[in-house]
């Protein structure tokens, strides 16, 4: 790495909103001096972007080889949820991510998942109790108690749930909330527990009422949901109260941008220049209490650099006062991973697929485009020899998973909105309990696409008749062990073959991804059956 002791250009000071010309002035990693001067780089200087939400899991990399791609867009940190491996791999999977991001440069700040598993009604690796919480909170490597998905408990006083809450407070570390559409008494009994934070507003009316409670919004704009055009408004009204975050980035979305996309697009609808960098850069710091630099004396120095303030072409990254990015080639060394997995589930065949019934009416999975929220319907399908038709004319296809942690039948069910043809894709990235989850108008196919992830333990697949693609992600079935590069282009390869095939989502895979996420409105499945999510019982 390359240290540098002095550093000039045009200073953006958010604090002070302003912009002069200077030098900086670093030792040991931090800001010793800043002064003004008139001779200075034709260049740029501001503090660094920060997620302040985000699972790295679903970049289908190590925290290692995210670092490489997020340094380039000029993150600078992350608030990380370590939520996805932890439902598989439980608190070994929590330590994997930590010691993975240790040498990564870019800076990790991980909590401690509150929902493993996010709900009773469905099978995962893992689970993480109150005890555990008050363990990793006492550790220096966890920053808040992680997305608090489990709102039906906190309102109903759940006792496990509130311990958790309790230690959270007791280690002065904040609380993240996860309650899309709750309102009300509902919404204001959930803060007043604590909750300090919600990344799941997906209208402006439900974010104007959480903040008017007292909570802080996180504006997210991820691979799948994305809500960034709801909420942008309170960039105005509220810049102090706001964060931005992607919450899921798949590898392809990655290698085109990050937090910079949402401080570009932010600018461009004529945002004040500073209400918008504090919220990239300066907001997480406050509210999370994160040791990241802001470029002020005794500050550590991390910090971006650009050309000018209209392209927000990122040359440079630092790091502590080290050149982490320069021009397009991230400074960190090739780093072999390990392997961490948990996975026993056995190969199937297309019967496994079957819907035995004389019962035509049919609940409906509506799957919508860029929205974690799915619609319910109800239609009557066709019933041939007893078993429950697809009906390819109006794009119901069949959508099963499969429990990936021990041997057991798949839980079927009918969706709406894939238009896949001749063509099934799985995943073993399937939120929150990361079973086996697959979609095809043919159970042949599905039966193949899910045996290919059996066969590598993990990974996502897309078959039809004459062709097969797959990506193995050996790591918990969640991330691969090779640079977000090759991931980037195999998962652009894998989600083209699909809409290729009639899908005409914008992320197929993250949209599957999230048709087994039970905490979110309206149906959805689990390996146990077809759920009611808002009910929050099974059909």
């Amino acid at each position: 790495m390359h240290s540098v002791s002095t550093i000039s250009g045009h200073i953006i000071d958010i604090h002070q909103k302003t912009i002069f010309k200077g030098i900086i002035h670093i030792s040991n990693g931090c800001i010793t001096q800043i002064e003004e001067v008139e001779n200075v780089a034709d260049q740029f200087i501001l503090p660094g972007f920060i997620d302040a939400h985000i699972h790295i899991e679903s970049s289908m990399v190590t925290p290692y080889e995210f670092a490489k791609v997020a340094l380039k867009h000029g993150t600078v940190a992350t608030v990380s949820d370590p939520h996805e491996i932890a439902n598989v791999c439980g608190l070994d999977g929590i330590q994997y991510m930590i010691e993975n991001a240790k040498d990564a440069r870019l800076k990790f700040y991980f909590g401690a998942p509150s929902c493993v598993p996010a709900t009773s009604f469905e099978n995962a690796g893992a689970t993480i109790n109150a005890s555990d919480i008050e363990q990793l909170m006492a550790s220096d490597d966890i920053w808040y108690l992680s997305e608090m998905m489990n709102y039906p408990g906190v309102l109903h006083n759940d006792p496990e749930i509130l311990a958790k809450i309790v230690s959270a407070k007791k280690h002065h570390k904040p609380v993240d909330g996860h309650a899309p559409g709750l309102r009300g008494d509902d919404a204001k009994n959930y803060i007043a527990h604590g909750i300090s934070t919600d990344h799941e507003c997906f209208t402006l009316a439900e974010a104007l009422e959480k903040l008017s409670y007292g909570m802080k919004i996180i504006i997210r704009e991820g691979s799948a949901a994305k809500n960034f055009e709801a909420l942008h408004p309170l960039i105005a009204t509220h810049p102090d109260m706001v964060m931005f975050c992607s919450d899921d980035k798949h590898p392809d979305d990655l290698m085109v941008g990050h937090i910079n996309m949402l401080v570009q697009r932010a600018l461009h609808l004529g945002y004040d220049l500073y209400d918008v960098l504090k919220i990239a850069c300066l907001n997480p710091v406050k509210h999370y209490q994160l040791p990241v630099g802001t470029l002020q004396i005794g500050d550590p120095a991390d910090f971006i650099i650009m050309d000018d303030t209209q392209s927000w072409k990122i040359n440079e990254t630092y790091i502590n006062g080290e050149k982490v990015y320069h021009n397009g080639e991230t400074i960190l060394p090739t780093k072999k991973h390990k392997i961490i997995n948990q996975f026993d589930a056995k190969l199937v065949q297309s019967s496994d697929f079957d819907v035995i019934t004389n019962d035509p009416f049919t609940p409906i999975i509506t799957a919508i485009d860029g929205s974690l929220i799915t619609e319910k319907e109800t239609k009557s399908l066709l019933i041939t020899n007893n078993q429950k038709q697809i009906d390819k004319a109006n794009d119901i296809l069949k959508i099963a998973v499969i429990n990936r942690y021990q041997s057991s039948k798949p839980a079927v069910g009918f969706i709406r909105n894939f238009g896949l043809r001749a063509c099934a894709i799985a995943s073993t990235v399937a939120h929150d309990s990361h079973n086996i989850i697959v979609v095809g108008d043919d159970e042949t196919l599905m039966a193949k696409a899910v045996n290919l992830l059996v066969e590598s333990k993990g990974g996502l697949s897309a078959v039809s008749h004459n062709a097969t693609n797959h990506i193995s992600l050996p790591i918990a079935g969640l991330m691969s062990d090779q640079p977000v590069d090759i991931i980037g282009e195999s998962y652009s390869k894998i989600s083209t073959f699909a809409k290729d095939h009639g899908c005409t989502l914008h992320a197929p895979y993250m949209t599957l991804s999230f048709m087994a996420l039970l905490v979110i409105p309206k149906i959805k499945i689990s390996d146990l059956g077809l759920f009611d999510a808002e009910k929050f019982e099974f059909f």
